[in-house]
């Protein structure tokens, strides 16, 4: 239902004034749309309400349902591998800038805001679940490293899809940025984020070129994700350790805030959840059916046969990869397995490439998007107790963060790529 909402109200264009412009996409409103429904639980008949659990059930269901949306990603990938490999260096270096751009946005405006230890933990990285790993095991979730990376999450989750949408919209809109930098910059590390960015990028481009951001976006948060917790434990936070150390006496001054007496956040409902296999593939078929609402509504793409042999081939690299997974005993995260499988069914050397990409394009990516902010936005009212304790400063700093990483891997995309698309 709440898909269904999101797809009906559509693309909406917000003039900034001149050619700057935010457009806000289906996805943005099924996120916003199913934070409201969850978080108005208390106040709804408890038949039509969001409870708690099934709050939770959502988080839990957004990861296998996201493998969808990279397999997608990947049959992409995998058709444009000679385009992106043609990128060079600005595809290698411009992860520096995902990874350090969050501190170097971040940080300043922290220690400015009065926040102390806590501004480690929130602008080392994007703070996904790696993160909240490697703090937990070095400091401990209740010290005030663990109080930043947990806001740094919960901020990424309750507002991250938005903001990154609204901010990658207006970056696009300014027209400075290579569009392919720019899609370089939306591969953050997360599927999510990632999704929303891409799809702001997209929005404002002819197709093809379109189709061009979520191949270099997906390509991008691939590298992110697979070399994303060895760079952030073995470079990012001690740098930012480093980096603390030298900034804190020269920028705290300007405001003492206390931030040492904050409450610890309880983390419940940060583990993963195991699914069945029975149960994985439901949430696979219906995730996919329901992206097949907005392929048809917004982007004039009837369900037809090709659309659900479409729907079908982008489930094989799901399966395949899950299986490889499992076999592997998760050595490798199951995004990077479906990535691989799905590159290799549409790089052109492969025999029936062109028919799996004529199939698959049938079906585009920010369609596949809508169903994970939605159940994204379903689980959220469950954290946002936790989310109000942490203060709004460091939510701010939060969303510097956010923004960091993503015009930091675009800016090093750019001075790389001089040619225009």
């Amino acid at each position: 239902m709440v898909v269904v909402v999101a797809e009906t109200i559509g693309n909406v264009t917000v003039p900034l004034g001149g050619p700057y412009k935010v457009v806000l996409l289906p996805l943005v409103w099924a996120l916003l749309i199913g934070l409201a429904w969850s978080a108005a639980a208390a106040r709804l008949p408890k038949a039509v309400a969001v409870q708690e659990d099934e709050q939770h059930l959502a988080a839990a269901v957004l990861q296998p349902a996201l493998l969808l949306f990279i397999a997608k990603l990947g049959l992409l990938v995998g058709g444009s591998l000679p385009k992106i490999l043609a990128s060079g260096w600005a595809l290698v270096f411009q992860e520096f800038g995902h990874f350090f751009g969050t501190m170097v946005f971040g940080l300043p405006i922290a220690l400015l805001l009065g926040i102390k230890r806590e501004a480690i933990g929130a602008t080392f990285s994007v703070g996904r679940e790696p993160s909240l790993a490697i703090i937990g095991e070095k400091y401990g979730m209740a010290s005030p490293e663990g109080r930043g990376v947990l806001a740094e999450y919960l901020t990424g989750t309750v507002f991250g899809a938005v903001f990154i949408a609204l901010f990658a919209g207006f970056v696009t809109s300014l027209g400075i940025f290579n569009p392919l930098a720019l899609a370089m910059g939306a591969g953050v590390g997360s599927g999510s984020l990632m999704a929303a960015a891409s799809g702001a990028i997209a929005a404002q481009q002819p197709p093809e070129v379109a189709k061009d951001v979520a191949a270099f976006a997906a390509a991008s948060n691939l590298i992110t994700t697979t070399i994303g917790t060895y760079f952030t434990l073995f470079l990012s936070l001690p740098f930012t350790v480093w980096a603390y150390g030298v900034l804190e006496p020269i920028l705290g001054r300007f405001a003492k805030v206390d931030t040492t007496g904050a409450s610890p956040v309880s983390t419940r409902g940060h583990a993963a959840t195991t699914f069945s296999l029975p149960a994985l593939v439901l949430v696979w078929v219906v995730a996919g059916t329901i992206a097949l609402f907005g392929n048809a509504v917004t982007y004039k793409t009837p369900v037809s046969l090709d659309v659900i042999v479409g729907l079908a081939l982008i489930l094989v690299p799901v399966a395949v990869g899950h299986v490889v997974y499992v076999v592997t005993k998760g050595i490798v995260p199951a995004v990077v397995w479906v990535s691989v499988v799905a590159m290799a069914m549409t790089y052109p050397a492969m025999p029936f490439a062109a028919d799996i990409s004529a199939y698959t394009a049938k079906i585009n990516f920010v369609a596949l998007a809508t169903p994970l902010l939605a159940f994204a936005g379903l689980s959220i009212a469950k954290d946002l107790p936790a989310f109000r304790a942490l203060g709004w400063r460091i939510v701010i700093v939060s969303l510097m963060a956010n923004a960091g990483t993503f015009l930091g891997a675009t800016l090093i995309a750019q001075v790389f790529m001089h040619k225009p698309v």
